[in-house]
């Protein structure tokens, strides 16, 4: 995923390959750097929350907590206690890994690397959460099955249209998107494509001229009607992923 602004207001997302059965990638990868991001040259930024792509994998202007996300493959920052710096200071990453590499892998290998060049160290432990759980409706899912390869895509806040996503990666747009916890809770396990269109709660800057029209239907009933989908809030014990110590200033690559 990558933005343009800080706000996050506009992301570009890439789905990460299948898993190939049977194969079992090296625990790290093969190449890789890691380093603090140079200062911005103007107000707004290009930020790459996590992109693999023909062997290369990249992170661009993301913070600690960032990576965290992905490596953990948290949905959302309220599964994750930070450190005081852990959402400021910003890191560049460039690796390659073999082509086929299983989303699962990655991530691993993506964690082993904040452990080596930052000496990341997190601990587990559940608390109980108000979120919103992604389900399906009772009339049954209305998504179709992938059949397009997964490609860079921008997504905007209001309307999300993709043509290869895992139901994960779904709740984690709409919890940025919406500044609220949305946990995937739909037992859809395949990548799907994704057409959804709503009116957010709050108002779009007035310089976003894609944003949808006020009078599209709210996020819930967007996602009932256009995916046959169902939010509903819930309070429930969530694992948690708590930052215990990581250095500001990567090991030399």
């Amino acid at each position: 995923m990558c933005c343009r602004t800080p706000t996050l207001a506009c992301l570009a997302v890439c789905c990460l390959v299948a898993p190939v059965l049977g194969q079992e990638p090296a625990a790290r990868f093969e190449v890789a750097t890691l380093k603090l991001s140079p200062p911005p040259a103007a107000a707004s930024i290009s930020i790459n929350l996590g992109t693999f792509q023909n062997g290369r994998f990249t992170f661009g202007n993301v913070t600690l907590n960032d990576a965290v996300l992905f490596a953990f493959d948290l949905p959302s920052k309220e599964l994750l206690v930070g450190l005081d710096w852990s959402d400021t200071v910003r890191f560049d990453v460039e690796a390659v890994a073999a082509r086929d590499t299983p989303p699962a892998q990655l991530r691993l290998m993506v964690r082993r690397l904040l452990e080596e060049r930052l000496h990341l160290a997190t601990r587990s432990e559940q608390r109980t959460l108000r979120h919103i759980a992604l389900v399906v409706a009772k009339g049954g899912s209305k998504l179709k099955d992938a059949t397009e390869p997964p490609m860079p895509t921008a997504q905007l806040r209001g309307r999300i249209n993709h043509r290869r996503m895992p139901m994960r990666l779904l709740a984690s747009l709409l919890s940025r998107f919406e500044q609220q916890l949305v946990v995937d809770r739909t037992g859809l396990e395949g990548f799907y494509e994704v057409q959804l269109e709503w009116a957010p709660d709050t108002a779009l800057p007035l310089t976003d001229t894609a944003a949808p029209p006020p009078d599209r239907p709210s996020l819930f009933a967007a996602v009932q009607e256009q995916l046959g989908l169902r939010l509903e809030g819930r309070r429930a014990p969530l694992d948690v992923v708590v930052i215990q110590a990581a250095s500001r200033v990567p090991e030399a690559n």
